[in-house]
């Protein structure tokens, strides 16, 4: 019995709390920061909202830092606009999950105009309030033929 109460307050623990209205507005808030940031290519706000040690996964494997998303942006490759559906936000103590399905709206006129992609944001909450920390993109897979 001890052992079932035991992991029963284990999962309890580890388990992400649903946010309450005022944390997930916050959480969001930083994420419509970043968008409008990205949209803009506006690289002083990147700077305040990305994470010094940001990890930024795109679908196609590639990994950036910080510096690089940054240099991105100010070379003008970043992307032309980002729009969230389907999104759900997970908080642990000071670090939120926001998994979405994303529309990235490319700025190169050689790249599809726009990529659905499924992509997990993990923020943490630090003196400079909520930053995005890791982000890991993925393309949806394709949907399965009829029968």
């Amino acid at each position: 019995m001890k052992r079932w109460l035991l992991a029963l307050l284990s999962a309890a623990v580890l388990s992400g709390a649903a946010p309450t209205p005022a944390q997930e507005k916050e959480v969001m808030a930083a994420m419509n920061a970043w968008i409008q940031a990205t949209a803009k290519q506006d690289a002083a706000a990147l700077q305040k909202i990305l994470h010094d040690e940001l990890t930024y996964t795109h679908s196609s494997a590639a990994t950036q830092t910080k510096a690089e998303v940054l240099k991105d942006v100010q070379e003008g490759r970043g992307p032309a606009g980002v729009e969230l559906a389907d999104t759900t936000v997970r908080i642990y103590d000071n670090a939120a999950l926001v998994k979405a399905m994303v529309t990235v709206r490319s700025r190169n006129p050689n790249a599809p105009p726009a990529v659905p992609l499924s992509i997990l944001h993990v923020l943490v909450k630090g003196p400079q309030g909520w930053q995005v920390v890791a982000r890991q993109a993925t393309r949806p897979a394709p949907p399965a033929p009829a029968r």
